[in-house]
């Protein structure tokens, strides 16, 4: 009997196996089970920040990630047309500006704002200037003077799958090829005791961490776990994704452009380009759909795209008896801000702080659940933030305008349009300034800014924003282009 079987593979079911080969006690044995002849949805290729602390944390550094995986950089996202036709605004990693005292660098900005329009939030932040120039280099800075800069990846799913696989066996993880018929459960306790493959084999274990992507065959088929469907809120329902040619240079972020009824993505790998179209079958036939994405890509197509039919929302306990749900058995929600795989990343070092023993203590299930749900909420809000606030005209935009808010989304925005403050549980995954980027870009303007931000007098205030903004463009002037930060990790020291 195993300590834990993982039923499925892909990036779940290779990042759980590979953490827990890293972190287990020695003696406690991992087994994952899964089918080359069951496809995989494998099509999230962006990452956030945090990645990089899982791949620290297995002993993967940033250059050996990018040679495995054909990976880029990300520096965060561009929203292209998301208020209307030709706006344009970043996502960027890292920080904006630095804070005087406790006042946050925006409520200077804001204030500035208020006699200048035209000053651009985007200036004072390292990343997103990098974006746009197409360059990058790791720069952090001095302690007393940091650059804000953070960054992330673009890779190839399966690649980093592959990579994770083989990271896994090589420290014990025992691998079965098959297809799981059956899954059997104690009469007494209902918990699982074991997953029955189509050839007769089976697999015991005292735990189980369902990986079976949409299907949910464990937590959601066997164990009968509920479904909290999210889709008033993010009604897309479709995506399509397609392969198409590189194009030169790499940009070093995603890009995420709206369209009537959705939103496209762009992913630049080194090798090729990832797009796909996520949209609302109520608003926009499949048809179209593939017209609309065909006819903005960058390069060739290299396949046909690849329909997925989804729900936004998740089940409404991960952990439920002996078995925990992660990526798509877990739930789901759009790959708009790339927290698909950083949602595995969570889950899995949340089942590592509250590993079960022997017994799986109810306890533990109900913390990692009560964990999970402020998370997942977290991030669906600051989705349904994206759509909310536009001013386009087609119909599936007005609709989402016009769609009541979760409560706590619309204290965020009544009280930042009030004041500009940002309010944010500590625990929450963006941060303020994700929510200030997010807020601004879309239009959303405050009336007003922190009164400590009126300690400056004007000259001064002038001269704090413009040695930011040097600041912030010195940094990004020392660094080579994209394409030759990648190049040169490929070249031999």
């Amino acid at each position: 009997m195993h300590d834990f079987v993982i039923v499925g593979g892909g990036t779940a079911g290779w990042m759980a196996a590979a953490a827990l080969a890293r972190f287990l006690p020695h003696g406690r044995s991992v087994a994952l089970v899964e089918s080359d002849a069951i496809g995989r949805v494998g099509v999230g290729e962006a990452t956030i920040p945090q990645i990089r602390l899982f791949n620290k944390s297995l002993g993967i550094d940033d250059a050996e990630l990018i040679h495995q995986t054909n990976g880029t950089i990300k520096l965060g996202i561009e929203f292209v047309d998301w208020s209307q036709n030709g706006s344009r605004y970043y996502h960027a990693f890292g920080t904006i500006g630095r804070k005087l005292g406790l006042v946050p660098f925006h409520h200077y900005w804001l204030r500035h704002q208020a006699q200048q329009p035209d000053a651009d939030l985007w200036a004072f932040s390292t990343s997103a200037l990098a974006a746009r120039a197409n360059r990058f280099a790791p720069d952090q800075g001095r302690p007393d003077l940091p650059t804000g800069l953070a960054w992330a990846f673009q890779f190839d799913a399966a690649l980093y799958a592959a990579f994770l696989r083989s990271y896994a066996e090589g420290r014990g993880v025992q691998r079965t090829e098959g297809r799981v018929a059956d899954i059997r459960r104690d009469g007494a306790s209902g918990l699982i005791q074991a997953v029955q493959l189509d050839d007769g084999r089976s697999l015991a274990g005292r735990f189980f961490i369902d990986c079976t992507g949409f299907a949910s065959m464990l937590l959601g088929g066997t164990l009968g776990v509920g479904f909290d469907d999210w889709s008033r809120w993010l009604p897309c329902d479709r995506a399509l994704a397609v392969q198409c040619d590189g194009v030169r240079p790499l940009t070093p972020y995603t890009r995420a452009t709206a369209h009537p009824a959705g939103w496209q993505w762009r992913i630049p790998l080194q090798h090729r380009t990832g797009n796909g179209l996520v949209y609302s079958s109520a608003h926009m036939d499949d048809q179209q759909a593939a017209d609309t994405l065909l006819s903005n890509l960058d390069g060739r197509s290299l396949s046909q795209p690849l329909p997925l039919h989804f729900r936004a929302g998740r089940r409404r306990q991960a952990w439920f008896g002996n078995c925990v749900a992660l990526g798509l058995a877990a739930g789901f929600l759009e790959p708009l801000e790339s927290t698909s795989i950083h949602l595995i990343q969570s889950g899995i070092a949340r089942l590592l702080e509250l590993l079960p023993g022997a017994d799986v203590a109810p306890a533990l299930a109900a913390e990692y659940n009560r964990q999970t749900e402020r998370e997942w909420q977290a991030v669906r809000d600051f989705l349904i933030l994206h759509y909310y606030a536009n001013d386009r005209p087609e119909p599936f935009w007005v609709e989402r305008r016009s769609t009541p808010l979760p409560e706590r989304l619309q204290h965020r925005i009544d009280l930042f349009r009030a004041t500009g403050q940002i309010a944010r549980d500590p625990d929450d995954l963006f941060t303020e300034v994700a929510w200030l980027q997010v807020m601004v870009g879309q239009g959303i303007v405050p009336a007003g800014h922190h009164p400590l931000a009126d300690a400056p007098d004007p000259a001064e205030l002038t001269e704090f924003l413009a040695l930011s903004r040097r600041h912030s463009a010195a940094t990004v002037d020392r660094m080579p282009s994209h394409e030759a930060f990648l190049a040169a990790l490929e070249t031999p020291a």
